[in-house]
């Protein structure tokens, strides 16, 4: 029977109840095995229990973290079938999608989880999500990516979003359809694989204020928005606007400051607040005027992808027009290219 190895880095799932609110628990190692001998038992796969010390607080996740977990796989990667994270939910979509951009192509399933619910906890979640992670991760089927595996759905990891802070089905992958749907059988989608691969551990060099985010809202104000696109140690923006790709105008002056930023090698990415589908840059006047500027559009990529997408990127070194066509290339699944013509 296949191996996992199952890397626990902290989160929701191991935690217990206290008068405060949830804590994190001791003896996870305990738990998880009486709580799968429960699930399954012996019909699930034999794994190798890890746990990250210091565990990693998902609302408080830096990128640094990434680099520990690709360390840690690095470590057993030769002595397991399949991976297993198990991880906070606030920032699961963007720990599973920077892990796709830095392992590249992999030659075996990385397939991340969590839990709304502690383990152990009555109408526990996290029973099903880890049975269903690790019989993903274990199948000869699996997609040799990383993957998300959430309330019996496994989702390209860079597509997916968190998407309900209370419900069970709190993922989804609203732009890309699941990888696999898990009911009475493990259904697999092979169609929509990415091509297998060598995986890639070298660290990234993840710096602070590199890389920012511009949420455009009613107000926005002139001032904040030329401070942050002025700011020298800007590398990397990621403008979230409206509907197709249409952001405020301010009266041209948002144009013209992107088109500064962009002048002296700032990789700026246009994605949309939107769920569903994606920006289509030029549509209206105001979107038309972010190509003028030099700005990337983003297609149907999800503010996690692009944000860690340009992290990464940086972090390994690309620069100017290098980045700048990566950004705008599927890299690894995480976006869909405009029709030809």
């Amino acid at each position: 029977m296949p191996r996992l190895l199952i890397l626990y880095t902290g989160g929701t799932i191991g935690m217990r109840p206290s008068p405060a609110g949830y804590v994190p628990g001791e003896g996870f190692a305990e738990r998880l095995e009486t709580q799968l001998a429960a699930h399954g038992g012996e019909a699930l796969p034999t794994y190798r229990l890890v746990e990250m010390a210091p565990a990693i607080d998902s609302a408080n996740l830096e990128p640094q973290a990434w680099n520990r977990l690709v360390e840690a796989l690095a470590r057993h990667w030769a002595d397991h079938d399949g991976m297993v994270i198990l991880h906070g939910t606030d920032t699961l979509a963007y720990t599973a999608s920077a892990l796709s951009f830095m392992l590249g192509a992999l030659d075996k399933p990385v397939v991340l989880t969590g839990a709304q619910i502690p383990l152990g906890q009555p109408r526990s979640d996290a029973p099903g999500n880890l049975a269903l992670a690790m019989q993903a991760a274990a199948h000869s089927a699996a997609p040799r990516e990383v993957c998300l595996a959430f309330h019996d759905r496994l989702l390209r990891g860079n597509r997916a979003r968190k998407v309900d802070s209370l419900a069970m089905a709190a993922f989804d992958s609203p732009n890309a359809p699941w990888l696999g749907q898990a009911g009475i059988e493990l259904q697999l989608d092979t169609t929509a694989a990415l091509p297998a691969g060598q995986p890639d551990f070298t660290a990234a060099r993840f710096e602070d204020d590199r890389v920012a985010l511009l949420h455009c809202h009613p107000g926005l104000s002139r001032r904040l928005v030329a401070s942050l696109l002025e700011d020298p140690t800007l590398q990397g923006l990621v403008l979230v606007s409206y509907g197709t790709g249409n952001p405020p105008e301010l009266s041209g002056e948002l144009a013209a400051h992107l088109a500064r930023a962009t002048a002296r090698g700032v990789a700026i990415v246009n994605v949309t607040q939107c769920h569903r589908s994606g920006v289509r840059q030029g549509a209206y006047a105001s979107g038309g005027a972010l190509n003028a500027a030099g700005v990337i559009a983003g297609q149907d990529l999800t503010p996690e992808a692009a944000l860690t997408k340009l992290q990464v990127l940086l972090g390994r070194g690309l620069r100017g027009a290098t980045l700048r066509q990566a950004m705008a290339t599927a890299l690894r699944g995480e976006m869909s290219l405009p029709a030809a013509g």
